[in-house]
């Protein structure tokens, strides 16, 4: 995930006419587009797949986060307590 260096959010799509390609995103509850140069396009087209790739390690790091979580949980509640109260 560190070694991501460029994101960009949305999904790019090309215009006709060929010269200009649009960025749509959702930010802030609403649709936003912003208007990219064909010759910027795949650098934001790069940064849109970075974006991807972060998103999709992030999930599998929570993934597994949550998994040992639940382990962890679940060692918890079978292991014998001791002590005083243990019996009651």
């Amino acid at each position: 995930m560190a070694a991501i260096e460029r994101m960009e959010r949305g999904k790019l799509c090309p215009m006709r006419g060929g010269r200009y390609y649009n960025l749509q995103s959702w930010e802030g509850g609403r649709n936003v587009v912003r208007y990219v140069q064909a010759s910027e396009a795949a650098s934001v087209q790069n940064a849109v797949e970075q974006y991807k790739r972060f998103m999709e390690l992030a999930k599998r790091y929570a993934d597994l986060v949550i998994q040992d979580t639940r382990k962890a949980a679940s060692n918890a509640k079978n292991t014998p307590k001791t002590g005083s109260n243990a019996e009651i």
